[in-house]
């Protein structure tokens, strides 16, 4: 798998808010770690996504967790994501110790399944309700005049209002 920039996420968090998700996906390979900062650099979010499947992916997720918290923004919003739920039977990692990482952490914490969608609106909703969106929406209205939605537009990102999930 490459790295890159997948379809836009939006969820509509009211009548008013609205938050489009610009999402880049690293798939956790470690030759793009020189390259992460990047993606991270101002972003608003990140998803840290590890495999249920396979014990030795909660280390590595723990690991972009960490590298996010010393380089990130101080603010950004972290989730931990427990994907291919839809695989329960062959589950190596207990959802239990999961959830106590990602609380000490301070992370949000999800399990969920890209083949089945199972969570992943709930998790991008509540990354959404996590973020600062009163900062947010004054810029994104700064830079379309007469804009009357409050919300994240980052289809067009600035160094203040970028997400990449």
């Amino acid at each position: 798998m490459t790295t890159g920039k997948v379809p836009l996420e939006t969820i509509n968090l009211d009548e008013t808010t609205t938050v489009k998700f610009e999402i880049w996906d690293t798939a956790g390979q470690e030759r793009y770690k020189s390259l992460a900062p990047m993606y991270y650099r101002n972003a608003n979010c990140a998803v840290v996504v590890y495999d249920i499947t396979q014990a030795s992916s909660l280390d590595k997720a723990k690991s972009w967790v960490k590298e996010l918290q010393r380089q990130a923004d101080p603010n950004i919003v972290i989730a931990l994501a427990g994907n291919k739920s839809d695989l329960s039977a062959r589950r190596a990692i207990d959802s239990e110790e999961a959830q106590t990482y990602a609380s000490e952490a301070g992370l949000l914490f999800f399990e969920t399944s890209a083949k089945t969608a199972f969570n992943v609106n709930e998790l991008f909703t509540s990354i959404a309700r996590q973020m600062p969106l009163e900062q947010l929406a004054a810029n994104s209205r700064g830079r379309s005049s007469g804009s009357k939605q409050k919300g994240v537009d980052l289809t067009n990102p600035t160094p203040a209002s970028n997400c990449s999930c």
